[in-house]
């Protein structure tokens, strides 16, 4: 059975950091590309960062210079670290994993951040 865990998120301060995890079993890491998405209320769910096993990276505009996605394969483990945090950055944040081969797409059950002074 596949299980992607989110866990991290929290209530921070504008320009405070945090770093999510996303625990993987029931598959075979190396073979899946993993993204971090998130969506804030009333607005669709939109890509963060992703990285294939490689460890080619990709961000969305509004997060790059301050986000890094990273993994740990060894450790079934992917990485969001998020510095100089912005309201804006409120949403639950989903981890995903989509298999290179078959192109199945599993998702975690997401970890609210929440950004307040």
């Amino acid at each position: 059975q596949v299980q992607l865990v989110e866990s991290g998120g929290g209530l921070v301060q504008p320009g405070e950091s945090l770093r999510l995890s996303c625990a993987a079993s029931g598959i075979i890491f190396s073979a899946y590309a993993m993204g971090w998405y998130r969506q804030a209320p009333g607005k669709q769910r939109e890509l963060v960062a992703s990285i294939t096993s490689g460890g080619i990276t990709t961000y969305a505009d509004s997060v790059k210079g301050r986000f890094t996605i990273s993994r740990v394969n060894a450790k079934n483990t992917v990485y969001l670290q998020m510095n100089s945090l912005k309201p804006e950055d409120t949403a639950v944040y989903y981890c995903n994993g989509r298999n290179m081969l078959t192109n199945i797409v599993n998702w975690g059950q997401g970890t609210q951040v929440t950004v307040s002074s």
